[in-house]
């Protein structure tokens, strides 16, 4: 059994290989690219990604990352291809046919039948001189030194070069169509990313009480509407308009201090001019608002008018930190 040196002389070793691997590919960022991203972005239909073995799994991650950011697209086995799902290539289609040799039985049964539907056939090859190569309309060169695999078999190098081209595609598509960060949570509503994507302040403050007391009401008043409103704050007001807030700390600052609380009014420890936020501005933002200010609310208005406070706990609530 290997030392835990050689191990990691092994890992570090693969590592850079695959690394150099990548950076050989620049080159490859040529006209054919840009023919192959041009084909693409005035296609009338979707994206038909092909390929079989490893190259098959990488074109899968290619498709999921095509359709998230507006390049509708389709996976399709080269194997099965040819065994009746060359049925899903439309008259509009794009077929995009990813292999290292360029050569597998499959490939070559494939692409003639493509041809013959007169979809474009565009190639991401690891042997530019392959018949894939040779019958593509444009050809992106993926090929690499070596794998990374001591014996030169396993796809290591060669499908991380797949992996990486497919992804310089897609964003050079995106940037293309000038996909916004409101597109992509289009295609990402659940989870964590999609929650920073679409979730607004609306969404979360709307379900809070709404404490308020007058800037003239007595301390017990305060204590009372923050205590029974549970959300460690409220708002100051005065003749409707909002002149301050006063949270928990406040009281216990006040406290510290030993002031009479006899004729301590709202007005008396109020901090004036509290951070707002308007309810369309997304959770993130009032995320990042309250840690640039150390505070774990926020007064929610819009046009001046007080509308009700977002907490820290709200966020928290939601996973989204």
């Amino acid at each position: 059994m290997k030392s835990a040196k050689n191990i990691r002389e092994t890992a570090l070793t693969t590592i850079r290989q695959e690394a150099e691997a990548i950076t050989g590919l620049l080159a490859s960022v040529d006209e054919n690219f840009l023919h192959c991203v041009d084909v693409i972005l005035h296609a009338g239909g979707r994206v038909i990604v092909t390929g079989i073995g490893k190259s098959a799994i990488i074109g899968q991650k290619i498709v999921a990352t095509f359709n998230s950011t507006g390049t509708p697209s389709v996976f399709m086995h080269a194997a099965d291809a040819i065994h009746g799902d060359l049925g899903m290539i439309q008259k509009e289609d794009v077929v995009l046919c990813l292999s290292k040799s360029g050569e597998t039985p499959e490939i070559r049964i494939l692409v003639p039948l493509i041809k013959k539907n007169g979809n474009p056939l565009l190639a991401m090859v690891g042997n530019p001189t392959s018949y894939l190569a040779t019958q593509a309309t444009y050809v992106i060169d993926t090929s690499v030194p070596q794998e990374a695999c001591p014996n030169n078999l396993a796809p290591t190098s060669s499908t991380t070069a797949l992996l990486v081209m497919g992804d310089a595609l897609a964003v050079c598509l995106f940037e293309s169509r000038g996909f916004t960060a409101s597109d992509f949570a289009k295609f990402h509503p659940g989870g964590v990313l999609g929650k920073k994507l679409y979730l607004t302040v609306a969404d979360l403050y709307i379900n809070n009480p709404v404490p308020k007391v007058s800037y003239a009401d007595h301390i017990k008043e305060v204590i009372l509407e923050i205590s029974s409103k549970r959300l460690g704050a409220t708002a100051v007001m005065k003749d409707d308009n909002l002149v301050g807030i006063i949270t928990d700390g406040d009281l216990r600052r006040m406290l510290e201090k030993n002031i009479g609380i006899e004729t301590v009014t709202a007005e008396n420890i109020m901090s004036p001019s509290p951070k707002t936020i308007e309810p369309e501005m997304l959770v993130i933002e009032a995320l990042q608002l309250m840690r640039n200010n150390n505070i774990t609310q926020l007064i929610v208005s819009k046009d001046g008018i007080y509308l009700g406070i977002i907490h820290l706990h709200d966020i928290l609530k939601e996973g989204i930190i």
